[in-house]
């Protein structure tokens, strides 16, 4: 779902670094409204886990894998203003740090996972939530947040001059729906467990150690064992560039790049190692943007 440097012309890009900047200063203001301090430590651990989830990729069809965006967990945990602040700091460190996502596409990937993505997930659960059929209302707006948001990354490439077959384009929406139905189904199985453990983070977000903990736990967990199992084919976008010949012209060359920590000798520990860091460096950064948004409240 990131979309790499060179995938997007430049008036493309630049339009979305453009829209993108103020349209986050505007949604920290409004997470004000939401955030105390605390219920910043659960940004932290919320960034963290979803940070750790997109490292792990399952197959969505032959030679393409997708993985969870993430963008409705942290909606219907966190509330859409501060999920959007928290899906924006996982984007910038994983652009800046791991090169997953161009840098100069920041803005089209913020604006397509962190903005239109998060909303379009939370927009079911406010008008829906508190009726019946409450899981299947959390598995639409996964769902509709992974259309939402392929469909803009595609009308993106489209708007840069990229020609896409019919077929092509056809199999390609596919793929992205099968990652939708498979987001949904892992949206409604995490909000259950984090029910389990503290009801309120789904209803009125708290900050229960034991429930923080175990979180924080199954990040860490995430990117150690379940790196063993992810599948190592590439993502929709990607395998959608590499079928029309389009390949990523990075900026700069990230210091984790493709999430391995050169440093260290085998693949497993390079991804490991590369992955807890990333989950302290994200937990790290929500809790600034969550103390700076609980302090601008409190004054």
């Amino acid at each position: 779902m990131h979309i790499p440097d060179n995938f997007l012309s430049t008036p493309v890009w630049a339009a979305f670094d453009g829209i993108s900047l103020p349209a986050v200063g505007l949604l920290a203001r409004r997470a004000t409204r939401q955030v105390d301090e605390a219920q910043v430590p659960l940004l932290g651990i919320m960034g963290a886990f979803v940070f750790a989830a997109q490292m792990i990729n399952f197959p969505v069809g032959p030679g393409t894998s997708g993985h969870l965006v993430g963008g409705t967990l942290l909606a219907c945990t966190l509330g859409a203003a501060p999920a959007s602040i928290v899906m924006t700091a996982i984007l910038i460190t994983q652009a800046l740090i791991f090169q997953d996502g161009g840098v100069l596409a920041l803005g089209a990937n913020v604006f397509n996972m962190a903005i239109a993505g998060v909303f379009a997930g939370y927009l079911p659960f406010k008008l829906w939530g508190a009726t019946g059929g409450r899981r299947m209302v959390i598995f639409g707006g996964a769902v509709l947040s992974v259309v939402v948001s392929a469909f803009l990354a595609l009308s993106e490439l489209l708007l840069s001059g990229v020609r896409i077959p019919r077929t092509v384009l056809l199999i390609s929406v596919l793929l992205f729906l099968v990652s939708g139905l498979l987001e949904g189904a892992i949206t409604v199985t995490v909000v259950r467990g984090i029910e389990r453990l503290n009801t309120a983070w789904v209803q009125k977000p708290g900050s229960s150690n034991r429930a923080l903990a175990a979180w924080g736990g199954a990040a860490a967990l995430l990117v150690t064992l379940g790196l063993v199992i992810a599948s190592t084919q590439p993502d929709g976008i990607l395998r959608l560039g590499a079928q029309l010949g389009i390949v990523s012209n990075p900026v700069y060359r990230a210091p984790l790049a493709d999430y391995a920590a050169p440093f260290l000798q085998s693949n497993w520990q390079q991804k490991a190692a590369a992955g807890l860091m990333g989950l302290l460096l994200i937990y790290g950064l929500c809790l600034v943007f969550g103390r700076l948004i609980a302090r601008r409240r409190s004054a």
